[in-house]
């Protein structure tokens, strides 16, 4: 039976935790979400929100693999520094980004490849298989840059910045990325595809701040509240 706990894990474990690494997720995810709806707004919307749908879809399904390891990543990094190995994390970040780039890229090669067939998955309908073909270089492109934010997203976590990455999140499609849908869409007359112009403005200030904070970070200077963190007294009493 476990009477006791580690002493000093309030520091990182705090009830609010929860809440920031939920909200770093669900922000993203509503706004995809807000996209789709905003399809039913345009002048075909039993096609633009059918095309929006199945680019969701496709899109949920090759994001499993940056998500794994993003996932990787953030452990490898949290490890690393409560290790006191500053160095290691930051080429674990390094190599987990040439891995994204390897992947982002092998992702845009089958995407493009199968643009004139995909659509056929989901639909028999010309004009649906046709709209699916002109989205799927697009959607090549969300995915490419999506696996590069999931990868500073997961390092950014293995530092324990969960909200700065939630406010990144708020600010990139929130302030960014829902605005510019609506003005490719709506304004520009662009249609579906202008909507999902506008997730990539928002994966585009994602990276970009995300990348921002890598390139200025100290990793010897984050090392110090972790191995703190690992020397604090109290170990997990049993009876």
């Amino acid at each position: 039976m476990v009477k006791g706990g580690v002493k000093g894990c309030e520091l990182v474990f705090k009830p609010g935790h929860s809440i920031d690494i939920y909200d770093l997720f669900s922000l993203e995810y509503w706004a995809f979400e807000m996209v789709v709806l905003l399809a039913g707004f345009l002048p075909n919307p039993k096609l633009e929100t059918s095309i929006l749908s199945i680019s969701l879809n496709t899109m949920w399904m090759v994001y499993t693999i940056p998500s794994g390891l993003s996932s990787a990543i953030s452990i490898r990094v949290s490890n690393e520094l409560g290790a006191g190995n500053s160095q290691a994390a930051r080429l674990s970040v390094l190599i987990s980004g040439i891995m994204c780039l390897a992947e982002g890229l092998l992702v845009v090669i089958i995407t493009v490849s199968v643009r004139d067939v995909w659509g056929y998955l989901y639909s028999n309908e010309e004009e649906i298989v046709k709209y699916v073909s002109i989205m799927m270089p697009i959607l090549a492109t969300s995915n490419f840059m999506d696996g590069i934010q999931c990868t500073l997203s997961g390092a950014a976590r293995g530092c324990g910045w969960q909200k700065v990455c939630s406010f990144i999140n708020l600010c990139a499609y929130y302030a960014f990325g829902i605005p510019s849908a609506v003005i490719f869409a709506f304004v520009l007359k662009i249609g579906g595809k202008g909507l999902w112009l506008g997730i990539i403005c928002a994966m585009v200030v994602q990276i970009i701040a995300l990348l921002v904070m890598m390139l200025h970070t100290n990793w010897d200077k984050e090392v110090g509240p972790w191995s703190l963190l690992m020397k604090l007294d109290g170990m997990v009493v049993l009876s």
